[in-house]
Formats: structure tokens, C-alpha cells, sequence
């Protein structure tokens, strides 16, 4: 029943009549909070409490059962006990109402019982037609409408700000309190939904929804775990295609946390490593707090996005001008040499002993002369080689503070580029100016750091989205042999002789090879291959050879050959004595940084890439990158920045560096053959 469109939850979140199944008049209880709060906070449809204990609740007449309502109704509320919940929901199919938010806990979370119960939610929602939020969730709001369906202090407040940020959560208490933290530094959310434990309508289809909608122009979700994980990435190039990013808060992601989300909820959790592949080839921005959701929020509500990594600073204080650019170096932001005709035009307005390089230091001379410093943050933005601007403009407050925000807002409007100021904020002495800054869309950070952070946020969401509009990928265009395509679909494992066949049959380079049976080896009186030589045995069902002690490396002379096939074979029989033994294999002996490629068809989320250190360090350091299959050269190159044992690759303390390119093309090679 999932994948609703947007035009299928209208009615969810404009719901023209809302019948509370549980109500009561104490507001103690959970059934007795909803009608109250319906009614303080504006909701102006019909309010309909259903309780055969009561004849009223907060006023409002009581009815005996959904059947009895007077009128039509959109949405049923329901805060009944666990066992009675599938039969609610099949009243609501039989008099038409299309959805349901369920309240009542009792369900997957609560152990075996519990997750029958929920199947058979399942089972009534599927069988009436009616789309359920939760189970165990406290409720929807639509801001905008004054739709406030649920229970909690969240739920209670009137006087929230809407925005164009929308927010599913897997954790509701937790959904509202941020929602209360994030207005409070001025973000506004128009929707905010606790999906419980999804037994219908999914976190993924809430965020189908909100992607699809005008009105939104950003969206967060708190995610402990999911099912789909191939849908999960459609949506992040969904997300891209809009230009609307996803602030994806997973947590769940070390053993205690994953525990956590287990007896929480009861989600589903995938290793955070695929979950990490999927934010980093779509249009999510990953966050851990709060700060990160308004810091990220506020910037792409700018609706500006950088066309290159090139980062200018303006700062009047040299510290924060080393904060900004270790954090830019961080988020692979450049700060590069300003034009000279730029260098020129700050060097006439900036006092003799500022710092022109970048970061521009104007030094605290220059504060509260707002003109000034404007001139010279146009000089920036005007220069070609400058995609973003920060700007670190300390201790202006007052009349001062307004007037300069208001000609930094003229500038930016003139210029396309993304600008972004580092703001202390000081109670009753910035409000008006922060509002300026805000009513302009000029996004305002409290620290230098988290002003380079949110530069990071757009630059990294503006390269994903050049890169899918671009359709980078090249198809490789060496001819696959029949039989390359065969051998992965056999069942079992290959030998390394059939996966050389396969490798070499997709153009990917490996080293020249010979199997021999014990019999050809023992006529062998020449070298089969320049030495020196590696001797492995050649099974399908030994993968690890080295654990078996299956391999002899660095040989010289057909002699020392033979006596290492010997030991190979021998090993290889004690270790597995039922293994199937096709013979030995010879393999040239390379020189270099040994390196790891390897591929996975993940049963959620589909075919992967890996690529790390190889050797002992696969495991000891766990070193790796991952992405989805199939990569680009770009891609590639990313994986290969990424691990920290990057400077092994080029070239360190002396050493010859590796020929990367080469290395890329090998990586889209096998990600071609895992696709």
C-alpha cells in the first residue's frame, strides 16, 4: 500500500472533519489531550470525540461509535487500547474514512504479541483501503492549516512558526522537541509527522510527499532504520532532480545505538555503511544535532547553490578566519588566490595593515563601518574565480548592525552566489538586523565554524546535483564474452583462475596467470612466467588461501615451483580435505600499494563498490569507501580520496605514486560487472 503521491495525503493533512476514537474529558490521559488541543490551537474543522463511556469531552458531544457520526470524516485519531485497534481501523473502511493516525502503543515494539497485533493492523489496513500513521507514534501537524492531530507538550504550543521545512521522525517526543529548539532560533517547519512503527504509511512515503510539495522547500528526517533501501536512494536522486535536499538524522549506527533503535521502535537497521553510500550519491545532507538541522536549514532556504568548491572570506578577526578555513578544508572547499583586479579593489578600501590574501582579514578597524565593508564583500562576490562568500562581522549591533545587514542584502541580491555571515547573536541588540538578514534569505551562523559547515552543505548537494543532471557514467565499451557472463551467475564461489577469466573478459587489467594440474607441473623444466613467482591452489572452495596456508610467495627457479606446489597442495587437503582442487596457480608477483576492490548485491539497498587498503590492513583498519554500483570516473576518484590511507596512493615519503587513473577505471569496471 505504500508510495502514495503528494495529492494522495491531502486529505491527511487538510482533513475537513477529525474524529477522535478514545476521547475523554481528562487531559491526563492520552485519548483526553487531542480534542483540547484541536480546539486551542485553531484547527477550524469539525471535531468529532467517539466514546461509548461519555456523552461529551471538552464541550463537544460524544458519540458511541464512528458509525453514529453526523457527517463525513477524513481522519480517525485513535487512542484506544492495542487489542481494539485493527477493528477501529475496519469501521473506518466501512464508513469512508480514508485515514487514520494511531496513537496506542502495544504493538511490534512490545515483543511477539505485539507484532502479530500489528499484522493484523496490517491485514485491516490493507483489506479496508484506510492509510494508517503508526502505530505507537503521537501524531501529524500541518502548521500552516492549524492541524495539530496528537498528544504532548509539542502539541500544546499555538504559537509555533511555520516554514517551508518539513519533518518525519521514527522518534516522536523527539520530532516535536527539535521542532521547539529549531524555532526558537528561527526555523519554521509546516509539517511534522511521528511515523511510529510504520505498519502502512512509511517514513519513505512521507518523504515522497513532501518532495512533491510547493510549500516545501526543505526536508528532515529522523531515521533509526528502513526496508527499502533501493527506494531510499530513488528519492535522493528525486531530491536532487528538485533541487530540495534531505537532512537525514540516522542514528542507530554503533551496536548500542542500533539496540536502541531495536527496543525503541522495533526498526529494521542495515549496516550505516550502506546507509552512508546511499546519502553520498543523492541529495542528503547528513546531521547529528541541531544545530546541524537550522545551520543547513538556513542555508538552502537561500535557494542559492555554489557552482564550484571556491570559498572567499572576509573576516575582522584573524582567528576566525583559521576556524573558517580549517572547516572549509574539511569539507573539500577551496579558498583560492583572489584575482588581482579583486586584490586591487579591496587593497583601496581596507585599512594598510589588513591581510589581502583569503582569508581577507580587515582586521576590528573596520567595524562599524558598514559602507566599507560592503564595498569590499561586492569586490568578492564580483570576482570569477569565487563561488561562495563568508563573512565573519563581529560586535555590530544597534542601528549600525541593521544598516549594514540591509547593504549586504542589496549586494547579494545583485549576485547569484551563495552568501553566508557568521553572526554573534546578542539578545534585544541583533534581533532586527538577524531579521534582516532573514527576510533576505542571507543565512546567518553563530560561529565561524558552522558558517563553513553550511558552505560545505550546499557546495556538496550542488556537485551531486551537477553530477546526476550531467549523466557522467560511460558505459564500458570492451566486448564481454559469453562466458564472463556465465560464470557469476553459477552457484558457489569462483576460483581465482574462473574470476581472472571474468575480470580480464570486463577489461579489467590482472596479472598474467598459469593453472597447472600436479601432473603438468611435475613435467615442468622451464619457467612458465618471468619470476619472481606466486604459487596459490586453485579451488573454488578455498577463498581464503593464506588461512589454509595455501600460498608460497616470491619464488625463483622451477625447483623451489615445485616443492611450493607441493606444500600448497598438501595444506590445502589438511585444511579442507573436501574441497574440490582444480590444481595450482602461477601468478606474476607485483610491485605497489596493495589495494582491496570488491562488490555486494545487497538484498535492501542493491549492488555495491568497495574499495580500501587490501592485505591485512582490510580488516586490522577497516579502511574503506562504498558506493553504489555503477560508478563514474569522478565517483571513483572520490572512493580513492576518501580512505585515510590516501597518501599511500601518491607517492608517499618517496615512494613511486600509483597510477590512479588507471586504479578509477578499475573500480568502474567492477562496478559494471556488479551492476
Amino acid at each position: 500500500m505504500s508510495g502514495a503521491p503528494a495529492a494522495g495525503f491531502t486529505l491527511l493533512f487538510n482533513p475537513r472533519a477529525i474524529a477522535v476514537v478514545g476521547a475523554s474529558g481528562d487531559p491526563r490521559r492520552i485519548g483526553g489531550q487531542p480534542v483540547k488541543i484541536l480546539q486551542e490551537t485553531g484547527y477550524r474543522g469539525a471535531i468529532y470525540p467517539v466514546n461509548p463511556k461519555y456523552g461529551e469531552a471538552h464541550g463537544l458531544r460524544c458519540y458511541p461509535d464512528l458509525a453514529s457520526l453526523p457527517g463525513p470524516c477524513d481522519l480517525a485519531l485513535i487512542a484506544v487500547n492495542a487489542a481494539a485497534v485493527p477493528e477501529v481501523v475496519r469501521e473506518c473502511g466501512r464508513i469512508g474514512v480514508p485515514f487514520a493516525v494511531v496513537l496506542s502503543a502495544g504493538f511490534r515494539e512490545a515483543g511477539a504479541a505485539g507484532a502479530a497485533l500489528e499484522q493484523e493492523l496490517k491485514t485491516a489496513a490493507r483489506e479496508s483501503g484506510v492509510r494508517v500513521v503508526g502505530p505507537n507514534c503521537i501524531g501529524i501537524m500541518n502548521l500552516n492549516d492549524r492541524v495539530y492531530c496528537g498528544f504532548g507538550a509539542g502539541f500544546a504550543n499555538p504559537d509555533l512558526k511555520a516554514g517551508p521545512v518539513a519533518f518525519v521522525s521514527q522518534s516522536g517526543g523527539f520530532a516535536f522537541s527539535v521542532v521547539g529548539l529549531a524555532e526558537f532560533e528561527g526555523i519554521g517547519f509546516n509539517y511534522v509527522v511521528s511515523a511510529g512503527n510504520e505498519a502502512d504509511i512509511t517514513t519513505l512515503d512521507l518523504i515522497a510527499d513532501f518532495l512533491e510539495r510547493d510549500e516545501v522547500e526543505v526536508v528532515v528526517s529522523y531515521i533509526e532504520g528502513i526496508t527499502d533501501g533501493r527506494r531510499l536512494r530513488r528519492l535522493g536522486q528525486r531530491a536532487l532532480e528538485l533541487g530540495k535536499p534531505i537532512l537525514v538524522w540516522k542514528v542507530g549506527n554503533s551496536e548500542i545505538g542500533r539496540a536502541a533503535a531495536e527496543s525503541h521502535t522495533a526498526s529494521m537497521t542495515a549496516g550505516y555503511t550502506l546507509y552512508r553510500a546511499a546519502f553520498e550519491e543523492g541529495g542528503f545532507i547528513e546531521i547529528d544535532d541541531v544545530h546541524d538541522l537550522v545551520d543547513a536549514a538556513r542555508a538552502f532556504l537561500s535557494r542559492r547553490l555554489p557552482r564550484g568548491p571556491n570559498v572567499a572570506v572576509l573576516t575582522t578577526s584573524g582567528g576566525s578566519g583559521v576556524l573558517i578555513a580549517d572547516a572549509c578544508d574539511r569539507h573539500g572547499l577551496k579558498l583560492p588566490r583572489l584575482a588581482p583586479e579583486t586584490v586591487r579593489a579591496v587593497e583601496s578600501l581596507a585599512p594598510a595593515y589588513a591581510s589581502l590574501a583569503n582569508p581577507v582579514d580587515v582586521t576590528a578597524q573596520v567595524t562599524g563601518d558598514d559602507e566599507r565593508v560592503n564595498r569590499i564583500c561586492a569586490h568578492l562576490l564580483a570576482d570569477p574565480n569565487i563561488d561562495q562568500l563568508i563573512v565573519r562581522y563581529g560586535s555590530v549591533q544597534g542601528a549600525k548592525g541593521e544598516a549594514w545587514a540591509n547593504g549586504l542584502a542589496a549586494i547579494a541580491q545583485d549576485s547569484e552566489k551563495p552568501v553566508l555571515v557568521a553572526w554573534s547573536r546578542v539578545p534585544d541588540r541583533t534581533e532586527t538586523s538577524i531579521r534582516i538578514l532573514e527576510r533576505h534569505r542571507i543565512p546567518w551562523l553563530l560561529t565561524p565554524t558552522r558558517a563553513a559547515n553550511a558552505a560545505g552543505a550546499l557546495y556538496r548537494f550542488a556537485r551531486r546535483r551537477e553530477r546526476h543532471f550531467a549523466h557522467a557514467t560511460q558505459p564500458v565499451t570492451r566486448q564481454i564474452e559469453p562466458r564472463a557472463l556465465e560464470l557469476p551467475a553459477r552457484a558457489g564461489a569462483l576460483s581465482e583462475r574462473e574470476s581472472r577469466q571474468c575480470l580480464a573478459a570486463y577489461g579489467i587489467p590482472v596479472t598474467r596467470a598459469l593453472s597447472l594440474t600436479p601432473e603438468a607441473l611435475a613435467r615442468l623444466e622451464q619457467p612458465p612466467l618471468p619470476f619472481p613467482l606466486a604459487v596459490k591452489v586453485d579451488s573454488p572452495d578455498i577463498p581464503h588461501k593464506t588461512e589454509a596456508g595455501a600460498v608460497r610467495l616470491n619464488l625463483q627457479g622451477v625447483a623451489a615451483l615445485r616443492r611450493a606446489a607441493d606444500d600448497v597442495l598438501a595444506e590445502a587437503r589438511r585444511h579442507q580435505p573436501q574441497a574440490r582442487i582444480d590444481g595450482v596457480l602461477i601468478t606474476e608477483m607485483a610491485d605497489g600499494v596493495e589495494v582491496i576492490i570488491g562488490a555486494v548485491n545487497d538484498r535492501f539497498f542493491g549492488p555495491l563498490v568497495m574499495f580500501g587498503l587490501g592485505g591485512i590492513f582490510t580488516e586490522l583498519l577497516q579502511d574503506v569507501a562504498y558506493r553504489f554500483a555503477p560508478l563514474d570516473m569522478e565517483t571513483a576518484h572520490e572512493m580513492i580520496r576518501e580512505i585515510r590511507g590516501h597518501p599511500l596512493l601518491t607517492g608517499y615519503r618517496g615512494r613511486p605514486p600509483l597510477a590512479l587513473d588507471a586504479l578509477a577505471d578499475a573500480l568502474v569496471r567492477v562496478s559494471r560487472l556488479a551492476a
